[in-house]
């Protein structure tokens, strides 16, 4: 009876510890602090450390002064961080897969249980390391923003911004692709070594690059998707209730999403305010851009990663 109680008395002194330890992540973003596309992901932030007191914490390290944009991504891998909240954009060099990820627009809480939030965890475990823990901004688009007017949409002579995302579109409507840092683009306008980027329709004004732009091209396309990762090493040594303050967490972080439709009307409002011209060629002309859009995406996808890349397209229903 003594070596009953003795030995469970010594087994709940080596569990208790670490059932009630506080694990505390270090997170980065491969944005700008405070901007556009970092505000959701510090608000998680806040509520992870809110609802995680004594589970599990976030340290936040911060944005492009702490990492380069294009580093995070393999920096998630590697376990120098634990957490970001990157585009797939900024690692398709490791998962090409992930230049498809904007052109899957529904709803997350229709991916959750698809089978499209699956396969990608899937895919970012086996070739990121990762665990993908959640999505945002599923129904923000994106635009070509030029500083000079063009009569037809064709980009001949055009030196164009792009990560990705962009670079399929503007090389097959004749433009010149140039990547750059996010934080490098607003020197790259006022030199005039690009006239125009690509960006989604939101967050122009956050980085100033409303100053130096002119005209934004109609119409929107493709989906802004911004990942919330978890190094997968980490995540497999997480118990089962930091894993719950994760999880619930994203999904929180998921339905914010529901604010974007009025952030995008005033963004356009204030774009409008600030003299930046849309360019619109009508209904015909549009629905050539974007199935021209959508049809070189899948096709630079499917050729980078022709075992996975056409099951995501199935998945995107597009």
């Amino acid at each position: 009876m003594k070596k009953t109680l003795l030995f469970a008395a010594l087994l709940a002194v080596s569990a208790g510890p670490a059932l009630a330890q506080e694990v505390t992540l270090r997170a980065v973003t491969s944005f700008a602090e405070k901007t556009q596309f970092s505000k959701n992901f510090e608000r998680f932030i806040e509520r992870v450390n809110a609802t995680g007191k004594g589970v599990v914490q976030i340290n936040y390290i911060g944005g492009p002064r702490a990492m380069p944009p294009f580093e995070v991504g393999n920096a998630v891998r590697t376990k120098v961080v634990d957490m970001a909240n990157v585009t797939g954009a900024f690692y398709t060099n490791l998962m090409p897969e992930s230049d498809g990820f904007k052109l899957i627009s529904k709803p997350m809480s229709e991916q959750r249980t698809n089978g499209t939030w699956e396969y990608i965890n899937q895919l970012h475990n086996q070739k990121l390391n990762s665990q993908y823990l959640a999505r945002q901004f599923y129904n923000v688009p994106f635009h070509i923003y030029l500083n000079k007017k063009i009569e037809k949409l064709d980009f001949t002579g055009l030196k164009i911004r792009v990560t990705p995302v962009y670079k399929d579109i503007v090389e097959a409507l004749g433009g010149t692709a140039i990547t750059t840092p996010p934080g490098e683009v607003y020197t790259a306008l006022e030199r005039g070594v690009v006239d125009g980027y690509g960006w989604p329709v939101t967050g122009i004004f956050d980085l100033g690059w409303d100053k130096a732009t002119k005209f934004r091209l109609e119409p929107a396309f493709y989906s802004v998707e911004v990942n919330v990762l978890v190094n997968l090493d980490v995540w497999k040594g997480l118990n089962d209730a930091q894993r719950k303050v994760l999880n619930d967490a994203a999904l929180w972080l998921e339905g914010l999403d529901a604010e974007n439709p009025a952030l995008i009307k005033a963004e356009r409002d204030r774009q409008a305010a600030a003299g930046i011209q849309p360019i619109d060629f009508g209904p015909a002309e549009s629905k050539k851009f974007l199935d021209k859009a959508n049809e070189v995406a899948w096709q630079s996808v499917i050729k980078r990663a022709p075992e996975t890349g056409p099951r995501l397209r199935q998945l995107s229903g597009n």
